[in-house]
């Protein structure tokens, strides 16, 4: 299969283009330089190059926080731009797959988020995000939404990178402990994301580590496998004030009879771990 990977420098984007390869795909893996998902010529000129079966639209607006200073620059690249390459892909007859978020949701429910339940984002990146599904949805019938949570790589800065940098230089750590989601490995979600590309099964799919924990949690268990003495104490929210409101709750699961499940997260660290330490 011939396979278009937008946002190919990305901490997602990376995995993506590693696993699709690894699947014997016809893989383009293109740079915002390369391919501006916002610029309708630019995306008409790499689908008319390349003539993909399949997009991945792994370009993405990902700071939570820079969001709610610049929704209109969050809305272009995850909305705007989303939509503009799921119909290109449309007109040349492709498939389009976004990756979307937990945070399209506000974090109320009680248990875990199910591929139908009713969005309610409450920051403007969630928004963004939203608006992204909708647009895919409404250019591409051949759509697949992946909504997943808590990302970590190699490719990218994130909650593990952060952990392990606190740790190496302060004895103790605060970290909130109120908010419930699923770690995920992005070399994880990638294989998930180029396994669902070649089925049928268009759609919304929840894809995201096995099991949850909050934020405390996952930063216990990361020094607890990295062997760093450092200390982690409990925060809230509240305590932790930070300009985009964060769900309480984003714990994702799945409706669908044949899911893509990934492996626990504390698998999925381990081995984020052991590759971190070969790479140096």
């Amino acid at each position: 299969m011939r396979v278009l990977i937008a946002g190919a420098a990305g901490m997602l984007g990376q995995d993506v283009v590693g696993a699709a390869e690894r699947r014997g795909h016809e893989t383009f893996g293109l740079t915002r330089r390369e391919l501006d998902v916002t610029d309708p010529a630019d995306i008409d000129g790499a689908i008319a190059d390349l003539r993909p079966e399949a997009v991945i639209d792994c370009a993405a607006w990902s700071d939570v926080d820079g969001a709610e200073d610049d929704e209109r620059g969050a809305t272009a690249i995850n909305d705007t731009g989303a939509g503009l390459l799921a119909a290109a892909a449309a007109r040349a007859g492709a498939s389009i797959l976004y990756p979307s978020t937990d945070y399209v949701f506000d974090g109320t429910k009680e248990g875990p988020y199910l591929e139908g339940d009713m969005p309610a984002p409450i920051n403007a990146y969630g928004r963004s995000k939203l608006g992204g599904e909708v647009s895919v949805a409404a250019a591409n019938p051949r759509h697949f939404i992946v909504r997943t949570s808590w990302l970590f790589g190699l490719g990218g800065g994130n909650f593990v990178e952060t952990m392990l940098r606190i740790g190496a230089e302060q004895p103790e750590v605060l970290v909130v402990s109120d908010q419930l989601g699923c770690p995920t490995s992005t070399a994880d979600l990638a294989e998930g994301i180029v396994e669902l590309i070649a089925t049928d099964a268009h759609g919304i799919h929840h894809m995201v580590g096995g099991g949850a924990c909050s934020w405390f949690d996952f930063a216990v268990e990361i020094f607890d496998q990295a062997g760093t003495e450092t200390r982690v104490m409990s925060a809230t929210t509240e305590m932790m004030a930070r300009p985009a409101r964060r769900p309480a709750n984003s714990v994702l699961g799945h409706t669908r009879a044949d899911p893509i499940l990934l492996q626990p997260w504390q698998q999925a660290l381990r081995r984020y771990l052991a590759d971190r330490e070969l790479r140096g």
